[in-house]
């Protein structure tokens, strides 16, 4: 491994006046970024330090009844904070099921929320779209575990388990850099291939997620499964988080937000399926044809076809288990 400088700043000023160096690269956590440069697929010069920063480690509730989260949170605090399990329980439960304890002990939300692809091909140095090359490996190849929607020209999967459940959430994010802030809605923050196939977020050069900003969500319900090919240290094969208001009175669906995972290159918002939930009681019938409609469109390749039925059926099981 290449000898780095290490920054360790005493404010986010001074981290970001760091990161607007050449060759810095901001590290909290360190589980996917250390193993990155331990395989050369980044080259930094030197390394920011953020995850002791003041002001981007804590929970904390706003007066208007939203919640700030730090970037630097770490995945086991997120998981079992009793703010974030009463009230969001789709991000406990997701920030609950990433990697291995060990892993959530040191890996932090905005490292989860930005990690890099885990596609075999990208891991591997393979000159693809990803690496600047002009071909997407996985379409004719290894693809069990690549996308099915919104896939092309790269088929990647977004990994993150928490950017998942933040999304159904509604969640916005801000940016710091040493030009300013920025607030960024969390649904436009990850990138298409189609868009720019060498990112997968808005973030810029030297900018770091510094917080996100959860809504207020009174009564309403939320949850988060997830489908692995084992039980632990992976990432999701397909994975849901679904948050809905359901009237007390009736039982009919009042607001509703259904978020796939590793389906697609992005967290997958299905708009068509939330459509058809709002005014609706969530029986068994509808949380069916709500799973087949979710997965309407999609394109699977060779290998990962299995994705469409499970996918449904994941979605099925998750609405019921809310209504």
């Amino acid at each position: 491994m290449r000898r780095l400088s290490h920054v360790y700043p005493d404010s986010v000023t001074a981290a970001t006046t760091a990161l607007a160096q050449d060759g810095s690269m901001p590290v909290g956590g360190g589980s996917d970024l250390l193993g990155m440069i331990k395989d050369e697929l980044v080259a930094p010069d030197q390394l920011v330090r953020v995850k002791d920063l003041e002001g981007l480690n804590h929970v904390t509730p706003q007066v208007d009844g939203r919640v700030r989260v730090g970037g630097t949170v770490t995945l086991s605090a997120l998981g079992r904070h009793r703010l974030v399990r009463d009230h969001y329980a789709v991000l406990a439960e997701a920030a609950e099921s990433v990697g291995t304890a060990q892993i959530r002990n040191v890996g932090t939300l905005a490292g989860n929320m930005t990690q890099r692809p885990w596609c075999w091909y990208f891991r591997q140095k393979f000159p693809c779209y990803k690496h600047g090359g002009s071909q997407c490996f996985s379409r004719t190849g290894e693809n069990q575990f690549n996308a099915i929607l919104g896939g092309g020209p790269s088929y990647i999967v977004h990994p993150s388990d928490t950017a998942v459940a933040l999304v159904a959430l509604d969640a916005r994010v801000r940016v710091v850099s040493a030009l300013g802030d920025r607030w960024v809605p969390l649904r436009e923050f990850f990138v298409l291939p189609r868009e720019d196939v060498s990112r997968e977020n808005a973030l810029r050069s030297g900018e770091i997620l510094a917080e996100v900003e959860l809504p207020s969500l009174d009564g309403a319900r939320s949850t988060y499964s997830k489908v692995t090919d084992r039980e632990a240290w992976t990432h999701a094969v397909v994975s849901v988080a679904v948050v809905l208001t359901v009237s007390e009175d009736d039982g009919v669906c009042r607001y509703a937000s259904v978020v796939l995972g590793g389906v697609a290159p992005i967290p997958w918002r299905v708009e068509s399926v939330e459509r058809m939930l709002v005014g609706e009681r969530v029986t068994p019938v509808l949380a069916a044809a709500a799973g087949v409609a979710a997965v309407e469109g999609a394109r699977p390749l060779a290998r990962n076809r299995y994705k469409v039925s499970l996918a449904a059926e994941t979605l099925r099981r998750a609405l019921l288990s809310l209504s």
